[in-house]
């Protein structure tokens, strides 16, 4: 391939990553069908793929998709008379129950945003909703969304298959749904958000340990969210959140990309102005009612950015932080994110006994943390031939190149023991 179809591939992926989300929900607010926009909109990227490296990049890409998009879309509507009356109905529908359009009084100021509060319709079970418009809108694959359901890939491709099925037969309309339904959809859209940040937190798989873009860009609609909804104590908490975890990103790996533990980040890397904003939304999320999900996962990142250094933080509070959250929406993933510190506040063997008696959860099956994180109580404890079964398991679990490449170190740590850092970052 030469160089300029080296550079058109490139750019056409780089599009793609940024544009998807607002193709999609552009094509489906337009045509008021999702699969007939997904399908437009790869097709579109196909045709950008075989133009671009002939032709050159056009200047504004994402206009050049929308438009070759929305002609592909026309055409099929004309070939299938059926399918476009089914359509029109759809549209008709739209019409009569939509608000005020983006932008004006009780509009959504980002398209994406529209779309995800549209997928959040209550019609939909609430797990589906959220897969969705992870995988359609947001951008994710199949794979990166079951992992933010601790899912095999098999059963969430059949979730979002089903959540389309329901939209199809129940003639739900793509809409932006009124000042009224907001607060009803909200707790879905915030889902969302989260699982996109964390994918750009911990990437699923792939070379990289983070994707700084997903992050940034569930960061931005945060904080559309935020000026939006300025009452809403959880849209501060989750905004808080991002903002407190996205503060360490630079210190999280090395000069080679490889993964730096919390313990031996250096937190002069950190970013103190983003702290500062995610401590001052900790005091409004916490403030003025009970804690929310989010809120209550915020005061446990502030007090991690708030300590001088892992052994001084306030592991008794990050504790009781953690038995508010089990009060609040239990899951196995905070039992044993609670374990955890629990290990840190009383020791070792109290950590691991919490994490043994998770040991039947059938979510954590094939979530790497857990094996990591029994491998590195068993390592503390002296413990090395058990701490390399379990960091054996890991390894094959685990998603990331960084990941990989620190659990062999630990691996190869169980024949050699010296002192190694055991907290994650």
């Amino acid at each position: 391939m030469d160089e300029r179809a080296t550079r058109a591939g490139a750019s056409v992926e780089a599009v793609f990553r940024e544009e998807h989300g607002r193709l999609l929900a552009a094509l489906a607010r337009r045509f008021g069908d999702l699969d007939l926009a997904e399908e437009v909109a790869s097709e579109a990227i196909e045709t950008a793929l075989a133009h671009w490296p002939v032709h050159g990049v056009p200047p504004n890409p994402g206009a050049w998709l929308m438009t070759t998009a929305r002609r592909r879309a026309v055409d099929r509507l004309r070939r299938d008379q059926a399918y476009a009356a089914r359509l029109a109905m759809l549209q008709v529908e739209a019409e009569r129950a939509a608000p005020a359009p983006s932008g004006s009084d009780g509009g959504l100021p980002d398209e994406r945003l529209e779309l995800f509060f549209t997928c959040a319709h209550p019609a939909l079970p609430a797990e589906d909703r959220v897969a969705l418009t992870l995988r359609c809108l947001a951008g994710l694959t199949t794979a990166e969304v079951a992992r933010a359901f601790l899912v095999p890939p098999a059963t969430m491709a059949k979730r979002i298959v089903r959540a389309k099925k329901k939209i199809r037969q129940a003639r739900i309309p793509f809409r932006v749904p009124g000042p009224a339904e907001l607060p009803q959809r909200l707790p879905g859209v915030l889902q969302v958000l989260y699982s996109i940040f964390t994918e750009g937190y911990a990437a699923s798989s792939g070379p990289d340990l983070q994707r700084l873009d997903l992050a940034e860009e569930a960061i931005r609609l945060a904080r559309i969210l935020r000026r939006l909804l300025p009452a809403e104590r959880e849209v501060a908490g989750l905004l808080a959140l991002m903002l407190l975890v996205h503060a360490r990103r630079e210190a999280r790996t090395g000069p080679g990309g490889e993964l730096v533990l919390l313990d031996d980040q250096d937190r002069g890397r950190w970013d103190r102005a983003m702290i500062e904003e995610g401590l001052g939304l900790v005091v409004v999320a916490l403030t003025g009612g009970p804690p929310g999900l989010f809120g209550v996962q915020a005061a446990i990142a502030a007090l991690h950015d708030e300590a001088a250094d892992v052994a001084t933080t306030d592991w008794p509070q990050v504790v009781a932080l953690y038995d508010v959250l089990l009060a609040l929406a239990p899951s196995p993933v905070v039992s044993l994110n609670r374990a955890v510190a629990v290990a840190m506040r009383d020791g070792p063997e109290a950590g691991l006994a919490l994490l043994d008696a998770l040991a039947g959860e059938p979510l954590l099956r094939g979530y790497h943390p857990y094996p990591a994180a029994r491998a590195d109580l068993l390592y503390r404890l002296g413990r090395f031939p058990e701490a390399a079964v379990a960091y054996r398991e890991a390894l094959d679990l685990a998603g990331t190149d960084p990941e990989r490449a620190h659990l062999r170190r630990r691996l190869n740590a169980t024949e050699s023991p010296d002192a190694e850092g055991t907290t994650g970052g």
